[in-house]
């Protein structure tokens, strides 16, 4: 589906980013994973190479669009072109408000908020000079319901969400499209390593039964990067199995 298109993901060396960079190999796109450290990065491209795929990564800091630039640049020069960009590097928050500091909650609106600005910012000009291009956003289902606590995290994604309909007005006469996906709750390592009795209870408020995995987001993202969603932009994609808050 995706044959001679270029991708570049942040947040590509472990959960919803693997599998994403894993299901778009498998549609033999050219894949360019950002991850935050080197080690984390050679890592995921050491797995990666075990299972016959070849990709190439990079770990720039996302907070410096000086360093995105060159990062960025460099991949064009070797390329030729981006056609694809997935912002889904983020951090998650459970602290009630009176016990997150000032710090905290600006830390996860600088990653979740600030890097895809930056980020996105770093690739448009090329897309629009080609004329053509998709930016695909991780969101999440507490963006649209909330959550309990944790104030940053719904707040950042919620900013996502303003971030990918407006981008996707903006960036339409270029032929750009963007959406964002928003998974439910998905068997990544944290929830993989929580104990049986919490799991049951999430389990018990997905209509379809059961937790959503990595791949079932990952196809999201190449449904909505292919030419099948060439006419779908401004979208949040709800992957939730129907939970609703």
């Amino acid at each position: 589906m995706l044959e001679g298109k270029v991708m570049v993901i942040t947040g590509g060396t472990r959960g919803i980013g693997l599998e994403t960079v894993r299901v778009f190999k498998e549609n033999k796109a050219e894949v360019i994973l950002f991850g935050s450290k080197k080690e984390t990065v050679e890592e995921a491209i050491s797995k990666l190479k075990e299972e016959g795929m070849e990709v190439k990564g990079y770990y720039p800091n996302l907070d410096h669009i000086e360093e995105l630039n060159k990062v960025v640049e460099k991949i064009v020069k070797e390329y030729g072109k981006i056609d694809i960009l997935i912002n889904n590097a983020g951090i998650s928050a459970n602290k009630k408000i009176e016990d997150t500091a000032s710090e905290e909650f600006a830390k996860i609106m600088n990653l979740n908020v600030n890097a895809i600005f930056n980020m996105t910012k770093a690739v448009v000009p090329y897309m629009k000079e080609q004329h053509h291009g998709v930016v695909l956003n991780t969101s999440s289902m507490v963006s649209i319901y909330g959550q309990p606590s944790g104030v940053g995290y719904p707040a950042s994604k919620f900013a996502v969400n303003g971030l990918t309909k407006s981008l996707s007005r903006e960036l339409a006469p270029f032929q750009i499209r963007v959406n964002a996906v928003a998974p439910g709750i998905t068997k990544t390592d944290m929830v993989a390593a929580l104990p049986e009795e919490m799991i049951e209870p999430l389990i018990k408020t997905i209509p379809l039964g059961r937790i959503g995995e990595p791949r079932d987001i990952a196809n999201a993202f190449l449904f909505l990067a292919s030419d099948l969603a060439s006419y779908i932009t401004g979208e949040i994609l709800s992957v939730d199995g129907a939970a609703r808050s």
